[in-house]
């Protein structure tokens, strides 16, 4: 019995996923179709809050995956939103793998990038899918730049999209300055703007992202999306109710996204009901439900444990057969029953 402990840093996961975002996409698709057939366990995330710091939290994301993954584990990742004014990021993760004929960990690796990149990849996968495949924007519109924004947009990016123009908006006027000079590749598009609010970002974009930090709903007027663009709801928080309940909404998990007064829940509240939802991405790409351009199209994914460990599986896998991962054999001491 192999009881060896693979400890992969942040470095070597983020080597990864960059040279290979369509196929962390791909591992992403797989989950969501596992996920779908039954063949996972994903519980409601555990949230550690604290009386004195109310807008921090450290959040556990359990789950298990099988069809072929066949693992367990456990996210654990940090919400600090001061860090950001320290100058560094808000987030910080481990994610801790299990064997799942033994119980026992056998990898833990950096996090907050393999969370960003399950995230995006998601997001690049549902823009795929609800777009009609075509991989082909006019204007994209960023809300909240940040993190999150960066690895979604370089997941669009390497996956082949086709953006015309880009549009930027962050609260932080600062923000959306320094994600046009270094992350933005302004050769890849005919011009990359910011703007001093969402009323000028959101009627000018057919692919909107929300990547915010918002806690409340913060946009409110739905003739704003009258042009029925294809919006990636990330940040799950930013819409009012009455803008879903005029869309067609798809999630990841209907029981998971309504919750926590997420936009979808704070609508389910409004009206009783869940009619409004479409269905689940897991829905579209099986031909179960289909959505068109006759309303706008809202992807609101809650964010689910199984997609965590589908990647860092796939990132440990990479690890180990390059030599990168660091190994420590005698981790586990009292192994003698």
């Amino acid at each position: 019995m192999n009881f060896a402990l693979s400890i992969i840093n942040g470095k070597t996961v983020s080597d990864i996923i960059a040279a290979h975002r369509d196929e962390c996409v791909e591992i992403v698709r797989g989950a969501y179709l596992a996920h779908a057939s039954g063949h996972s366990v994903n519980p409601d995330s555990h949230f550690l809050r604290f009386p004195d710091k109310p807008d921090c939290r450290i959040i556990a994301l359990p789950a298990y995956l099988g069809n072929g993954f066949d693992v367990a584990g456990l996210k654990w990742i940090a919400s600090y939103p001061g860090n950001v004014q320290r100058g560094f990021p808000r987030a910080s993760a481990v994610l801790v793998l299990n064997r799942y004929d033994t119980g026992y960990p056998f990898a833990i690796l950096e996090s907050s990038i393999i969370s960003a990149a399950r995230t995006a990849a998601s997001a690049a996968l549902a823009a795929c899918w609800l777009g009609g495949r075509e991989r082909r924007a006019h204007s994209l519109g960023i809300v909240g730049t940040g993190f999150i924004a960066r690895y979604l947009y370089d997941f669009l990016i390497d996956t082949g999209w086709a953006i015309e123009e880009v549009r930027l908006y962050d609260r932080l006027p600062r923000e959306s300055e320094k994600f046009r000079d270094t992350v933005c590749r302004l050769e890849e598009h005919r011009a990359v703007t910011l703007v001093p609010d969402t009323a000028q970002l959101l009627p000018a974009c057919d692919l909107i992202v929300f990547t915010t930090v918002a806690s409340t709903p913060h946009v409110v007027d739905p003739a704003l999306f009258v042009h029925n663009p294809l919006v990636l709801h990330i940040s799950l928080r930013d819409l009012a109710p009455e803008i879903l309940l005029r869309s067609q909404n798809v999630v990841d998990d209907v029981e998971h996204v309504m919750k926590a007064n997420t936009s979808l829940h704070l609508a389910e509240q409004q009206v009783g009901n869940r009619s409004f939802v479409t269905g689940t991405l897991s829905d579209i790409m099986l031909g179960r439900r289909s959505v068109d351009r006759s309303r706008p199209i809202i992807f609101s994914p809650f964010g689910m444990g199984m997609l965590d460990l589908a990647v860092g599986k796939w990132v440990y896998d990479q690890a180990v057969a390059g030599g990168r991962d660091l190994r420590l054999s005698d981790f586990f001491y009292e192994l003698a029953r």
